[in-house]
């Protein structure tokens, strides 16, 4: 039971703000997203991922070198690195992951690379079709889940669903069992090659209700939880033996207008986008949101991100945004339909349509379950408005793919200047003349409003007294506790 877990002094009970879903446990299945990386820093590994050190660190890589064309990549596994079951990492492990691969960006990586090369047990080469400069972007930091393996040998045994029912992986922790949104339960892998985790088990609890989740830290149910905003967040921080931590993340938060491309709707009409991004007060929401710990922002792309281009945000002006309703045709508003927020953040949802609503556009805010918000979302059913979210690494070009090119996973439309300078972009080698287009690309989505981003987001946790060392803040712009190998209780 709950209550015996939290008295286990080598057990870390984390209280998740999501729904637990077991697509996440197969990196192979990775949504553009930074959720799943929460499960998997724990139970799986990567040839190359993001850690304290740098965005792309080696891991079940020891290194990597790139032929002087950027034809060819060549990785270098660890002798020592295993699997949970005891087999040893290998090349055709590699291959194999990246043949079934299926996640965010899979196209784009599987038209770009010609082959995958086994040369040796332990060496593995990807030969490309053409030089393409963000190979390691895409392939190398949580914009994609491809470089995260899987072993062969046993995913052939047991079956795509058996595997998400019992995954095997390469991490600090092994799987015991998961009862799907309810709770998943881990044990540590001591023979993990970096080091064996300083914590014996941890039970990984969903508590989608944030005042339930703020008790569980509060009672010592649980020792750490995520995701805090607002009234709750300010309660929690006044609770004795309770600390906030709030990392700043690689997280934008934006309004998206999902009918755009439709001639028809009333979004067509860049005025009537424009209207929508100036009745948003983003200060006002980042204050009552996230006690300030979030940044207000105009841009789609955190500017701590190779090739970002920094955008101040619009300053709020909602007379200015009648106007424009008025000359776009629009003199009394018009009904938007459903505006769906990312779940769990239905206040935000609110809080935008009633700046909406002050203007005149008139939203219902639908609630989803999250894991039905993301196909939705990506299978293009939803329509209206919908808060997107995203807070995976990489750099420009891997933030802006999926969401404003014509094969972005989460793109309703695109324009063509945009897909003409992205594939541009793509091919070019000069890191200067990619600045140039790239931050071309940034300029157009702001300048069309094809979305109104409103804040980079401070994430925060509640922390109690048990953990010496939450991981909190170490990896940059990463919402969750890792690397979890270092994770500590006192």
């Amino acid at each position: 039971s709950p209550a015996l877990a939290t008295t286990d002094p080598g057990t870390l009970n984390i209280g998740v703000h999501v729904t637990l879903v077991s697509r996440w446990l197969d990196p192979g299945d990775t949504e553009a997203l930074i959720t799943p990386f929460m499960l998997l820093y724990f139970l799986h590994d990567a040839l190359v991922k993001p850690m304290p050190s740098s965005i792309n660190t080696p891991s079940l890589a020891e290194s990597w070198s790139t032929s002087k064309d950027g034809l060819t990549y060549d990785f270098v596994l660890r002798k020592n690195a295993k699997f949970h079951n005891g087999d040893p990492v290998t090349a055709d492990d590699v291959k194999f992951t990246f043949e079934r691969y299926k996640g965010a960006s899979a196209k784009l990586l599987k038209d770009r690379v010609k082959e995958v090369q086994v040369v040796a047990p332990n060496r593995v080469r990807f030969v490309l079709k053409e030089p393409w400069p963000d190979f390691i972007a895409f392939y190398g930091t949580s914009a994609t889940g491809a470089s995260w393996i899987v072993p062969k040998k046993y995913v052939e045994k047991v079956g795509e669903e058996g595997f998400k029912k019992a995954p095997v992986g390469a991490g600090p922790f092994k799987f015991v069992s998961f009862n799907p949104g309810i709770e998943l339960v881990l044990e540590a892998f001591p023979e993990y090659w970096r080091k064996a985790p300083q914590v014996k088990r941890v039970v990984m609890r969903s508590i989608p209700d944030e005042s339930t989740r703020a008790a569980a830290v509060k009672t010592g149910e649980v020792d750490l939880a995520y995701l805090f905003v607002g009234a709750v967040a300010e309660d929690l921080r006044r609770a004795p033996g309770v600390k906030l931590v709030a990392p700043l993340l690689y997280g934008i938060y934006w309004l998206d207008f999902l009918d755009q491309w439709d001639p028809k709707s009333p979004w067509h009409d860049r005025r009537v986008r424009q209207a929508a991004s100036l009745a948003i007060d983003r200060s006002a929401i980042n204050q009552a949101e996230m006690l300030g710990y979030g940044k207000p922002t105009g841009g789609f792309v955190p500017p701590e991100f190779d090739f970002a281009l920094r955008i101040e945000p619009p300053a709020l002006d909602p007379k200015r945004a009648k106007q424009l309703l008025t000359e776009a045709g629009y003199p009394n508003g018009f009904d938007a339909g459903d505006l769906t927020p990312l779940p769990p953040y239905m206040s935000l949802g609110e809080t935008v349509g009633g700046y909406l609503q002050g203007i005149g556009i008139r939203s219902r805010v639908r609630v989803m379950e999250r894991a039905t918000y993301m196909t939705s979302w990506h299978e293009k059913k939803l329509k209206g408005l919908l808060i997107g979210a995203t807070g995976a690494a990489g750099n420009a070009a891997a933030r802006l793919e999926p969401f404003v090119t014509k094969n972005g996973i989460y793109a309703y439309g695109s324009l063509p200047e945009i897909d003409d300078l992205f594939q541009r972009q793509a091919k070019e080698l000069d890191r200067k003349q990619r600045e140039v287009l790239l931050h071309q690309i940034q300029k157009l989505v702001a300048d069309q409003v094809i979305a109104a981003p409103i804040f980079q987001q401070g994430f925060i946790w509640g922390v109690g007294s048990r953990v010496d060392v939450s991981g909190a803040g170490l990896i940059q712009g990463y919402p969750y506790a890792a690397p979890t190998e270092d994770l500590k209780l006192k």
